[in-house]
């Protein structure tokens, strides 16, 4: 079984997007076609913009779902494929290559969610910390008694905290033991009660959404187990913005199916944790075109 993995905020960085549009046909056009339904030059943001305007939430979400709509629709073929999953913000592009909704819708929606989640993390201190190793009971005690959150379980002995950022601070201070703590560079509180003005603006703008069930086999960051719902998945997508990502439970689910997964661009952290994670699969990260010959594209 072959799987796509379309990737989260924090995996772009300065550049990542100039190897495809030299080198991909049409690339360049799809990448324009979606910053137009984004609202966003997304060929500067992914050329030539500085690394603080890409980790900028607002600019971060949308030009990472469109790297990977791209990506998918021109260098690959989709058909090709088994199933897709997303890592939060990347459930909408994966939302549309399994057909749930469009491609412009899938742009349109994720710029409404970044904006308004940026918004909503100007409204107070917050921040995020990745927390390494540890045994994840003595992790999760740890993140509760300082008031936080588990935001993401990412599988591979790693879970993200989210919440205030002095209590975050503390925790960076004092980690749990066998664990080391890593504060990260976004913007608020994500997949939190923080977030929860940025689902009543997302939800209104789904409003009237056209949504099919899916054509692939999809995995939901819900609880890890495959959707068969558009309509549901839709829901999911609104609703996960202040709700834990179980990315752990979708690399339990597809593990099972012993699968190939190819990450797409902006390529690396998904493919990384699987080859940590998952023993009876095989990941591939498209990191650069010259990466396609890994999968014989």
């Amino acid at each position: 079984m072959r799987i796509l993995m379309c990737p989260g905020q924090g995996s772009q960085s300065e550049g990542f997007l100039t190897n495809w549009f030299e080198l991909v046909p049409g690339f360049e056009e799809k990448i324009k076609e979606l910053g137009e339904a984004a609202g966003k030059d997304l060929v500067a943001l992914g050329t030539t913009s500085s690394e603080e305007e890409i980790k900028a939430t607002e600019n971060a979400q949308p030009l990472i779902v469109a790297a990977s709509i791209a990506a998918a629709r021109t260098a690959l073929k989709v058909s090709e494929f088994d199933g897709v999953v997303g890592h939060s913000v990347g459930e909408f592009a994966a939302a549309a290559l399994a057909g749930v909704i469009s491609d412009t819708d899938a742009m349109r929606l994720v710029s409404v969610r970044a904006n308004a989640m940026a918004d909503a993390a100007k409204l107070s201190q917050t921040s995020m910390a990745a927390i390494l190793g540890g045994e994840e009971q003595d992790v999760l005690t740890a993140v509760e008694s300082l008031g936080l959150h588990a935001a993401n379980f990412n599988g591979a002995g790693q879970i993200v905290a989210a919440g205030a950022k002095q209590a975050i601070e503390q925790l960076v201070a004092n980690p749990p033991a066998k664990a080391r703590v890593i504060e990260l560079k976004v913007a608020g509180a994500f997949h939190t009660d923080y977030m929860q003005p940025a689902v009543a603006l997302l939800a209104d703008a789904a409003k009237g959404v056209a949504t099919d069930n899916p054509s692939l086999a999809l995995w939901s960051n819900v609880d890890g187990e495959q959707v068969h719902s558009g309509e549901a998945f839709l829901a999911s997508l609104i609703s996960q913005v202040s709700n834990p990502v179980r990315w752990d439970l979708c690399m339990a689910s597809m593990d099972q199916l012993g699968a190939t997964l190819v990450e797409l661009p902006p390529a690396g952290a998904l493919a990384g944790l699987a080859k940590r994670g998952m023993p009876n699969s095989q990941a591939i990260a498209l990191k650069t075109f010259s990466d396609l010959e890994k999968i014989g594209a």
